[in-house]
C-alpha cells in the first residue's frame, strides 16, 4: 500500500519553528540538522494525533483562550487586590473591554490555537487511517471554531507548501463551511466515545454549535444584527437529537449536578461528551487552575484569591436551585469547601472559621472593585474539586477531575434555542419543556414562558465557568452592554479582538479587524 509522507526538518529553531510558521513569520533562516519521514497510517500516525490532542491541555490554564472567552462577560472579573493581580492589567483590560492587539492573552491564544490547526493538518494529510483522520478533522474543527468565534478570521498553511508561502487567509463565512466540512467527515468516520478522545457524538455536539453561531459569522456587520435562518436552526435541531439517540448521555439526576465536576466524573457523570481525560497518576489536562484562581490563600487548598463572579449574575439563581452551591459529601465535611458559588463566611477543615491573612474573618462580600479590592472581596466559584486525603488535606497537582468541554446540558440547550429562533423538532419538543427538563432536576422552579432573555439566563446557570459566556452573550445581543465595573457599553467591533499585531506584520494575507 502506498502511503503519504510527511516530511519534518529538525532545526536550531525547533522551540519556535511550529508557532512562527503558523503565525505566518518568512524571514526565519534555519539551519538544518536533518529530516525524516513519518508513515501517519498506524502507531507513529497515532502518536502524531497525541501530540494534536496534547494541545488541548493549555485551554485548561485561567489566561488565555478560557480569560478571553470569559473575563468580558458578565459572569466573571479579576479584581486587582494590592499588589496581587495586577499583570499590568491584563485581566481589568478584558473586563472593561478596553484589550489593543497587543494583549498579552491574545498573542499566546492565537499561537496555541493555530499550532493545533497546524497539528492535525499534519496528521490529516499523511493518514490513510479514517479513523486517525477523523480524530484530527475533530479536532482541526475544534481550534478553528475557537480562533473563527475569537479573531473572525483563520489563517491556513498547507504543509506541503514551500516554506516560503504566506498562510492563506478564510474569512469567517469560508471558515465556518471548512469547519463544518472537517465534523462532517468527522461524524462518518468516528464512533462511540472512548474517554478522551473525539467521537461521533463530540462531532454532533460541535456541529450544533457550529450552525447555532453561523448567523453570527456570516453577518454582514461585526457585531450583528444576525438572522438566525430556519435552515440552520432545523440543523442545530438535527444533530442535538443524533446527541441523544446514541442513549449514551443523560442529564445528572436531582442532587447530583456536581457530580459532573467531581474527581469521580469519569465514572459519574452521563454528562462528558468531549473532554481530556485526567487521574490521579496523570494529569494532562488538570482541572486544578479552576478552584485555584479563586480560592483565598488561607482555604484548603490554598488558592491565588484571584478570580470573582458578579453579585448580578449571582442573584440570579433561586435559593432552591442546586446549581448555585452545595455542601458536597466527601468534600464540605471534610476540608469545609462548598461548591458552587462562596459567599460569606468560610470555613476550613474541622468547621473552623477562617481568617484573612490579617486576622479578620475570612467572609466573602458582593461588593468588590475591579482597581482596589480587599483580600476578601468578591464571590468565589467553585465548579470543579479537588479530593480530599484520608488526612483532610488536597494533592491537587494530578487532580482526577476529567476537563469538559463538551457536555450534553449544553446540547439540549442548544436544541431548545434553535426551537426558540425558528426551527423544527420532529421530536414534537418545546423550548419550554427542554429548559423546564434541566431547570427541574436542578431544584429550580419550573417556567411558564421561555424568551431570549430567560434562556440566555438560563444557559448562564447551566454552563457558568465553563468557557462559553462570552459565545453566548455575543449571539444574544448582549455582549457590550454595560455591567459591573464597566459602566458603559462598548462598540459592537469588540465582538470580536484584534489579530496580535505580530502575526499582522508577519503575514500580508492578514487584515486588523475593524475597529483595531
Amino acid at each position: 500500500m502506498n502511503m503519504k509522507k510527511i516530511i519534518i526538518k529538525y532545526s536550531a529553531l525547533a522551540s519556535m519553528a511550529l508557532v512562527l510558521t503558523v503565525a505566518g513569520c518568512t524571514d526565519l533562516e534555519e539551519e538544518t540538522f536533518g529530516s525524516r519521514s513519518i508513515d501517519e497510517g498506524g502507531a507513529q500516525g497515532a502518536a502524531s494525533l497525541q501530540g494534536v490532542y496534547d494541545q488541548l491541555n493549555g485551554q485548561t490554564d485561567q489566561a488565555n483562550t478560557y480569560s478571553l472567552q470569559e473575563h468580558p462577560t458578565d459572569e466573571m472579573m479579576g479584581p486587582t487586590r494590592g499588589t496581587d493581580w495586577g499583570d499590568f492589567g491584563v485581566f481589568r483590560k478584558l473586563h472593561q473591554h478596553t484589550w489593543d492587539a497587543s494583549h498579552v492573552h491574545l498573542n499566546d491564544t492565537w499561537d496555541q490555537l493555530n499550532t493545533g490547526v497546524y497539528r492535525a493538518t499534519q496528521v490529516i494529510d499523511g493518514s490513510s487511517d479514517n479513523n486517525i483522520k477523523g480524530q484530527a478533522s475533530f479536532l482541526r474543527a475544534w481550534y478553528m471554531f475557537q480562533i473563527v468565534d475569537l479573531f473572525g478570521q483563520q489563517p491556513f498553511r498547507d504543509p506541503n507548501g514551500a516554506p516560503d508561502d504566506d498562510p492563506i487567509v478564510y474569512k469567517r463565512p469560508e471558515a465556518t463551511e471548512f469547519i463544518i466540512k472537517d465534523l462532517e467527515f468527522a461524524e462518518a468516520n468516528l464512533g462511540t466515545a472512548t474517554p478522551g478522545r473525539a467521537s461521533k457524538a463530540s462531532a454532533q455536539a460541535l456541529l450544533a454549535k457550529v450552525y447555532l453561531n453561523k448567523a453570527v459569522y456570516t453577518a454582514a456587520t461585526v457585531g450583528g444584527p444576525f438572522t438566525f435562518a430556519k435552515a440552520d436552526m432545523d440543523k442545530v435541531i438535527e444533530y442535538a437529537n443524533k446527541v441523544t439517540a446514541s442513549g449514551l448521555y443523560q442529564l445528572a439526576p436531582a442532587g447530583k449536578y456536581f457530580d459532573n465536576f467531581s474527581w469521580d466524573n469519569s465514572i459519574l457523570s452521563k454528562e462528558i461528551i468531549f473532554g481530556i481525560e485526567n487521574s490521579e497518576t496523570q494529569a494532562p489536562g488538570s482541572a486544578r487552575n479552576r478552584w485555584r484562581m479563586g480560592l483565598h490563600y488561607n482555604q484548603t487548598p490554598d488558592g491565588w484569591n484571584g478570580f470573582t463572579t458578579l453579585a448580578d449574575f449571582y442573584k440570579t439563581f433561586e435559593a432552591t436551585d442546586e446549581r448555585r452551591g452545595i455542601a458536597y459529601p466527601g468534600l464540605t465535611d471534610k476540608i469545609g469547601l462548598r461548591t458552587g458559588f462562596l459567599i460569606g463566611q468560610q470555613f476550613g477543615p474541622g468547621g473552623v472559621a477562617l481568617k484573612q491573612r490579617g486576622g479578620q474573618p475570612l467572609v466573602f462580600t458582593e461588593n468588590v472593585n475591579l482597581n482596589y479590592s480587599t483580600e476578601a472581596q468578591g464571590i468565589r466559584v467553585i465548579k470543579y474539586f479537588p479530593k480530599p486525603t484520608a488526612d483532610n488535606k488536597v494533592v491537587d497537582d494530578q487532580a482526577g477531575n476529567d476537563y469538559i468541554f463538551l457536555r450534553y446540558a449544553d446540547v439540549l440547550l442548544m436544541k431548545a434555542e434553535a426551537i426558540l429562533r425558528g426551527g423544527s423538532d420532529p421530536n414534537g419538543q418545546t423550548a419550554l419543556s427542554i429548559v423546564n427538563s434541566i431547570r427541574t432536576p436542578r431544584g429550580a422552579t419550573a417556567l411558564t414562558t421561555v424568551e431570549e432573555n430567560t434562556l440566555l439566563a438560563e444557559r448562564g446557570r447551566e454552563l457558568y465557568f465553563e468557557g462559553w459566556r462570552r459565545n453566548d452573550q455575543i449571539r444574544f445581543g448582549t455582549f457590550n452592554n454595560p455591567v459591573d465595573q464597566r459602566p458603559t457599553a462598548s462598540d459592537k467591533t469588540r465582538t470580536v479582538y484584534p489579530i496580535p499585531q505580530r502575526a499582522v506584520d508577519t503575514n500580508p494575507n492578514l487584515v486588523q479587524n475593524e475597529g483595531y
